[in-house]
């Protein structure tokens, strides 16, 4: 995935695409908001680490067997600006993330898309605006991460070339073999796109900025039991039915290293997220 303005992006792919696939390319872009270290007067719009705060009635997440998770972020979802973005983001109220991280067991037990028993070491909760809250002390044996402000800024981001999004758009009628072969997946504007771009970054919406393959094949993959190739229109039409949530990158200022400099993933059908059934989200991570 690359970020940046819309016209900052049209200027990269006129450089290095024909004029009609430059056009083909921009079309492709979705609007995500990026999400950075609040500084001076930045207006805040959620953190990394510290406490959450949940409503009484509400534990805190645990994966049986294994123990509480660790609190990553908190987003006020009224801080954003959900008009600009294409998915159905809660106009008020706060998304809190949580994941298994092994501070518990030194990392032994992994939280991974492929592994069914392991959803339960990534949660989303959303506790809906005007619900009474208290700050939440951390279990015991989980210290919390530095409070780390977040301030948002909306941009326009692109799918890696090799997403199926991208090879459907520009390479649908191909032998199976020949699916990346195509304008976009040319060595000239992949070396483009890294030097335009090369952050994973802190982001709500928008094309995840995947640290290896596409998250979405990814979750698709494990939706289908890992029962079938790239190739496969299966796994494209599964991996279309996922959109990013959020996704988290390895943070110096929070402590926060996820794997070899990773990112963590959280991914939801959109009629999931329409109907607030957060429960349903996915989760993978990836790092270098």
């Amino acid at each position: 995935m690359t970020h940046g303005s819309r016209d900052a992006l049209r200027s990269l792919a006129l450089q290095h695409l024909s004029p009609g696939d430059a056009e083909k390319w921009i079309g492709l872009l979705r609007p995500g908001v990026r999400l950075e270290v609040a500084t001076g007067s930045d207006d805040v719009v959620g953190r990394l680490g510290g406490l959450p705060a949940l409503p009484a009635a509400l534990e805190w997440p645990v994966w049986e067997g294994h123990g509480p998770l660790s609190f990553v972020a908190s987003i006020d979802c009224a801080g954003l600006p959900t008009a600009a973005v294409d998915i159905d983001l809660p106009e008020a109220g706060t998304l809190l993330f949580f994941y298994f991280d092994g501070q518990l067991d030194d990392g032994e037990a992994l939280v991974l898309a492929e592994d069914r028993e392991s959803w339960a070491g990534a949660r989303v909760l959303y506790v809906a605006a005007g619900e009474e809250v208290v700050e939440r002390g951390t279990p015991a044996g989980v210290e919390s991460y530095p409070v780390v402000p977040l301030t948002a800024r909306l941009e326009m981001t692109a799918a890696e070339p090799w997403h199926p999004r991208i090879r459907d758009a520009f390479a649908a009628g191909a032998p199976l073999g020949n699916r990346y072969d195509h304008p976009v997946c040319s060595q000239e504007f992949l070396d483009a796109l890294w030097e335009f771009d090369d952050e994973v970054g802190h982001q709500i919406g928008g094309h995840a900025h995947s640290v290896q393959n596409p998250v979405e094949i990814e979750v698709a993959e494990a939706v289908l039991d890992g029962d079938v190739s790239w190739d496969d229109p299966r796994l494209s039409e599964e991996a279309g039915g996922w959109v990013l949530l959020a996704q988290f990158d390895s943070e110096d200022a929070a402590d926060m290293m996820w794997g070899d400099a990773g990112a963590l993933y959280w991914l939801i059908r959109p009629e999931d997220l329409a109907e607030r059934r957060f429960e349903r989200a996915m989760f993978t991570w990836q790092c270098s």
